[in-house]
């Protein structure tokens, strides 16, 4: 039998195989945002769609740390907030606030993903935001929007104002505060806020030296995007990049499939 296939924890869940699939993927993702240093505590969310009901989500439990994140206690909601699995676990209303504004309104936000890394805050509380000065902003033409900050995301009336201000893209600098993303798969979400983040790392290392920063001419970044290979559905569209990194999870960890 697959690894992936028919559990215990699946059968008491009593959930469908392709809802058991997506569950153990997403843990697979908290481990590896854990395993890269992107976890914030018990903060910060990555939400999934279930299959084939758009109105479902699945969501970290608000308590755990990421490390402690397990397929059978991902926690499933519908867009209101409404726990529909068995748990002792709340979510994060900030949390059910970003994810459930971008899943209700953008029909092939299949996944959304947060986060507060360093790099990512510093560049979101500078004014100017993301400068186009190296290969991974390059990478990032016309792709990137930016919401005001209004404090902590708990207000069901700011859900519309962010949707505004992501608009049709992929990619949002919530200023002062972090990044979001959402893609069709979670391995399309994850290249895209992985290149973002390192792009934001780049930009604040060049800030710490001394001399003028090169900007990149933006037919350059706009060739740059187009020919970006982590985008390109030849090449997985993210999920292989996914992949190798929970190849190399499993390695060392594989309770997150429990």
């Amino acid at each position: 039998m697959s690894s992936l296939g028919a559990t215990s924890p699946q059968l008491s869940l009593g959930c469908s195989d392709a809802e058991w699939v997506a569950r153990v993927k997403l843990a697979a993702t908290y481990r590896v945002f854990f395993m890269l240093g992107w976890h914030e505590l018990i903060f910060n969310h990555i939400t999934l769609r279930v299959p084939g009901c758009d109105d479902q989500l699945l969501i970290n439990p608000f308590g755990l740390a990421y490390d402690e994140v397990t397929a059978s206690n991902l926690v499933k909601i519908d867009l209101t907030g409404k726990i529909l699995s068995d748990s002792r676990y709340p979510v994060n209303p900030a949390g059910l606030t970003i994810h459930s504004a971008v899943h209700g309104n953008i029909p092939d936000a299949h996944c959304v993903m947060h986060v507060h890394t360093t790099a990512s805050v510093a560049v979101a509380c500078m004014e100017e935001g993301l400068e186009d000065n190296n290969i991974y902003s390059s990478q990032l033409y016309d792709k990137v929007a930016y919401h005001t900050f209004e404090g902590t995301t708990v207000h069901d009336e700011e859900k519309s104002r962010m949707v505004t201000s992501l608009s049709n893209k992929r990619l949002m600098i919530l200023r002062n505060h972090g990044l979001l993303a959402h893609g069709a798969t979670l391995g399309h979400a994850f290249v895209l806020i992985w290149t973002l983040n390192r792009a934001c790392e780049i930009q604040l290392a060049t800030h710490s030296m001394r001399g003028k920063t090169i900007l990149v001419d933006p037919e350059i970044s706009e060739r740059s995007t187009r020919d970006a290979l982590q985008y390109d559905p030849r090449f997985g569209g993210g999920d292989q990049v996914l992949d190798a990194l929970i190849r190399r999870l499993d390695r060392t960890d594989t309770c997150y499939r429990q």
